[in-house]
């Protein structure tokens, strides 16, 4: 299988004298999604967490409710790229094959495997309450863990990293080369496992499209981070669906912008136990 990164020398120019190094560099592949031997998508992505994304990209583009309607998962590389067979429940598949042939032809909007531009502006589910308030230095806490916790990023800085955190210490990160990758990977590392993204929140390092918000709401998740800011198209999105939106978010502080009675602004008296807990 393709590895993730690869070694390349370079020559590298550094306080006036030129010598040779090497850097470590993020693999970029074509890696088709197909169904049931019907190809949906065809991704520029990092060739890692196949299996998440299948399953993440599943169920954020509404192929599948849950990843009990995939029954196998396959990986065949090509010469070209690989090409991930996803196999379903026959009752989702055949809900699948009919929205395929229902598919009038090529748009323009620039979203994978949709029908419309009102496809693309879909409603969102509404996001329950919160469970309990989020505190603000949880956050903070969760963000000065992420940068070591993005082992291929560390490597290359080429690629984005999604991470899911709880209140208790719990956190897992997916990494891609495609912002959207990393985040379906996630989804599907969380929906495998059976954790509810609704009991702790989502970072991501990216900016906030409304992609990502589509996403983030259709997994379940109440609270979203950034590290960089949202466009106003994603604000109206994440205050329709009841979604609390956290931006240009570093260690020291950060913005909400929408929903900001989940956050609790007071300071933590203890810290959560910060061991790194992961998704086979």
């Amino acid at each position: 299988m393709i590895a993730p990164t690869e070694t390349r020398a370079v020559l590298r120019w550094q306080d006036g004298t030129a010598r040779q190094a090497r850097r470590e560099v993020a693999e970029e592949t074509a890696i088709a999604l197909t169904y049931g031997g019907s190809t949906q998508a065809v991704m520029m992505a990092t060739p890692c967490d196949l299996e998440d994304f299948a399953v993440g990209f599943s169920l954020t583009e509404g192929i599948v409710t849950s990843a009990a309607d995939i029954e196998q998962i396959a990986v065949e590389e090509t010469e070209l790229g690989l090409d991930i067979q996803i196999e379903l429940a026959s009752p989702r598949n055949a809900a699948f094959v009919s929205r395929r042939r229902a598919m009038a032809g090529p748009v323009g909007c620039g979203l994978c495997g949709i029908e419309s531009l009102a496809e693309a502006m879909r409603p969102l589910p509404a996001l329950a309450p919160g469970r309990s308030r989020l505190k603000a230095d949880v956050i903070a806490n969760a963000l000065r863990r992420l940068p070591k916790a993005q082992v291929l990023n560390r490597a290359t800085r080429a690629v984005h990293g999604a991470a899911f955190a709880t209140p208790a210490g719990f956190f897992v990160v997916r990494e891609d080369v495609g912002r959207h990758n990393a985040l379906d990977k996630l989804v599907g590392a969380l929906a495998r496992a059976g954790i509810d993204p609704a009991t702790g929140f989502i970072m991501v390092t990216s900016r906030l499209s409304v992609e990502m918000v589509q996403k983030a709401a259709i997994a379940g998740a109440p609270v979203l981070v950034a590290v960089s800011a949202p466009t106003a198209l994603a604000i109206r999105s994440a205050e329709a669906a009841g979604m609390t939106l956290i931006a240009v978010a570093r260690e020291d502080g950060f913005e909400v912008v929408t929903h900001p009675d989940r956050i609790d602004f007071t300071r933590l008296e203890t810290t959560a136990e910060e061991g790194h807990i992961d998704v086979a």
